[in-house]
């Protein structure tokens, strides 16, 4: 029956209609995805101390990371040669190898440095320290990519230093050594960030030729094989029930949580993820202030005053202005 309209010709060209915008959606949609991946790396990252500081009393730094390394090198390297995606090194390009050669010896390192830097200090002060990395990275990242910051990322950034300094206000004196065993922890510390930029600098270019998994699995891989010469696995029979529990989470915290880093690193700009991770510190205080409820051996931290609150509520502030910027691509 007639109905007065014509029936659209299929061999008509469409004319274009309401979808504009998705010309915009790409743009946002991988910023949207960065911050999120971003902020599940701060998630894991923020925890990861407290499972560390259960573990170091019975294994060393050593066995703990060639057992994160060997597990996510297994779990990658078989969902990779499942789909016949196996990275091959030796047909990189110089100077790639080069850089896969020092992005491994700086993860490496830096897994190392931060849970002896645990064990010498508290998962509190390690965290701090490390987020020292995070800043280093992000000032490679203007100088190296050409990435840049404007007046509101500016502002951002310093709202989130003065932010991690009222946060951890009455621990910061601890950094500065009052006990030489503290004073070499943080050294460590130090030391550990400084790998950890490098380390995520490197990456960076990588994954201009490699995919997100390739890359981390060649980390894996290499990290597990120069750590191999100075493990001891028969201490993991050592490990009591949370301890075994403990060791399970940091063995996946590797996993998701640098599979996240690396994708939101790939998708959106260095700056921006590095601002983003920042906030880590804020679970790593929550997570201690929760674990004594189901941790007995984990002694209560201090409770939260009003300089911390006024800390974390400017950390939050100073890093969302920094990941979200003013550009209407990057809108969350």
């Amino acid at each position: 029956m007639y109905n007065g309209r014509h029936a659209p010709d299929p061999r008509e060209p469409r004319r274009p209609g309401r979808r504009p915008s998705l010309t915009l959606r790409g743009p946002v949609q991988r910023a949207r995805l960065a911050f999120a991946l971003a902020l599940l790396s701060a998630l894991l990252w923020g925890l990861l101390p407290l499972a560390l500081w259960l573990l170091t009393p019975v294994l060393d730094a050593y066995t703990i990371t060639w057992s994160r390394f060997l597990f996510a090198a297994v779990i990658v390297g078989a969902l990779l040669g499942r789909s016949g995606s196996l990275p091959r090194p030796r047909r990189l390009a110089s100077p790639l190898p080069a850089l896969l050669l020092a992005a491994i010896i700086g993860v490496t390192i830096n897994y190392v440095l931060f849970v002896v830097g645990v064990s010498l200090t508290s998962p509190a002060i390690a965290q701090v320290v490390t987020q020292l990395a995070s800043l280093f990275l992000l000032f490679g990242g203007l100088v190296i990519f050409g990435e840049r910051f404007n007046r509101r990322q500016w502002t951002g950034f310093a709202i989130l230093l003065v932010g991690l300094v009222l946060f951890f206000n009455r621990r910061l004196p601890l950094l500065f050594g009052a006990r030489a065993r503290e004073g070499y922890g943080v050294m460590l510390l130090l030391i550990g960030a400084l790998t950890w930029a490098c380390y995520g600098l490197a990456q960076k270019r990588l994954l201009r030729e490699l995919s997100s998994p390739q890359t981390l699995w060649l980390l894996y891989v290499g990290g597990a094989l120069l750590l191999t010469p100075m493990v001891h696995p028969a201490h993991l029979q050592s490990l009591s029930h949370a301890q075994a529990w403990a060791l399970v989470f940091c063995c996946f915290n590797t996993l998701i949580a640098y599979g996240a880093y690396a994708e939101a690193m790939k998708l959106g700009e260095v700056a921006r993820v590095s601002a983003t991770v920042t906030i880590s510190p804020l679970f790593t205080l929550l997570g201690g202030i929760l674990a004594p409820s189901w941790l007995p051996a984990y002694a209560a931290t201090e409770a939260p005053g009003a300089l911390m609150v006024l800390g974390a509520c400017a950390v939050v502030a100073g890093s969302a202005l920094c990941a979200l910027g003013s550009d209407r691509a990057a809108v969350i």
